[in-house]
């Protein structure tokens, strides 16, 4: 049996509307079959004002978290073709997104989730940019700023910065002009928000302005059979994956292995820090989910062989099961 991604890679006007509209079905099963999420506040006082506007688990706040997941993959397409991070044009990467989102129904009612992955994405933009240039502080600075912005609604976001400044040294670009100018591009969101509140009240404990509860106790007795067959096998499917890429990345630039090399480390730091903030981990999933479509399309796209093409309809119905499975599931 010949299984090929070609038309999926590069697919048709009509095939990707129907991809994407089978990814809807896919995400709106949730709200329809009433599998609604446990809601957890991120404890910020924006996004508890977003939660105040855009109920948790009504039809107003899917819709508004699918508009945004719409427009994420939309800057996954133009991060990739700007800076070639797959050698070639393709629509995995949206697909196996909008599937994620679509499977993991626990990110559906986080507005405030959504919107930081779309200030994460723009600040990838910035920090690509800054290959080789030890003098972009621009870059730097924006890059960070917006990463510190999205941490104004998600506050564990703001150890993303850190970890791109290691990122900084894979891109050969790190030095003390950088370094600074994405200090001050982290501090200066958290500079203005504190201005402001205490503008508004200078009773408030400055304490209440942070969530960064660490929760270190590892326990799986809430864990379903299903979840944990769930993800041991995307976990699998990603590792298949990044050994294939790294396979075949030696036919890529040397700025677009450092990409890889540098989403492969904040795979596994977003991992780590989504265990260490155990309450708010559902805030690091979209984040999650990207650096996921990117790593695992690489092989899909480039090694277009009947392996990989089996490999990706076990990833489709592993995540079609998850979704049934949850059906029968208390």
């Amino acid at each position: 049996m010949r299984v090929s991604l070609k038309n999926l890679i590069i697919p048709s006007i009509p095939l990707a509307v129907f991809l994407v509209g089978a990814c809807f079905v896919l995400w709106m099963s949730a709200f329809v079959g009433a599998r609604y999420s446990t809601f957890t506040t991120e404890h910020t006082s924006i996004s508890e004002g977003l939660q105040a506007i855009f109920l948790p688990n009504s039809l107003l706040s899917n819709l508004v978290c699918i508009g945004l997941s719409l427009l994420n993959g939309f800057l996954i397409a133009q991060i990739n073709n700007r800076f070639t991070i797959i050698r070639t044009r393709t629509f995995l990467p949206i697909l196996i997104f909008l599937l994620l989102l679509g499977t993991w129904n626990q990110t559906h009612v986080m507005i405030a989730s959504h919107i930081s992955l779309t200030l994460f994405i723009l600040a990838l933009f910035y920090f690509f940019s800054m290959a080789r240039d030890r003098k972009a502080s621009e870059e730097a600075f924006m890059g960070s700023f917006l990463i510190s912005l999205s941490s104004l609604m998600i506050n564990p976001l703001i150890f993303i910065i850190p970890v791109c400044w290691i990122g900084f040294m894979m891109f050969q670009s790190f030095s003390l002009r950088t370094f600074l100018a994405s200090l001050f591009g982290m501090l200066s969101p958290w500079i203005l928000y504190v201005s402001v509140v205490y503008m508004l009240n200078p009773q408030l404990e400055y304490t209440q302005l942070f969530n960064l509860y660490v929760n270190s106790n590892l326990s799986i007795s809430n864990i379903s059979i299903a979840q944990i067959i769930y993800t041991a096998s995307i976990g699998l499917i990603l590792i298949i994956g990044i050994v294939g890429m790294f396979s075949i990345s030696t036919g890529d630039a040397i700025n677009t292995r450092n990409k890889l090399n540098f989403l492969v480390f904040l795979f596994i730091a977003l991992v780590i820090l989504s265990y260490i903030f155990r309450n708010q981990f559902i805030a690091f999933l979209p984040i999650i989910a990207l650096v996921y479509a990117l790593l695992i399309s690489h092989p899909l796209t480039l090694k277009q062989n009947n392996f990989y093409g089996i490999l990706f309809l076990i990833f489709c119905l592993i995540n079609i099961a998850f979704v049934i499975s949850k059906y029968f599931i208390s």
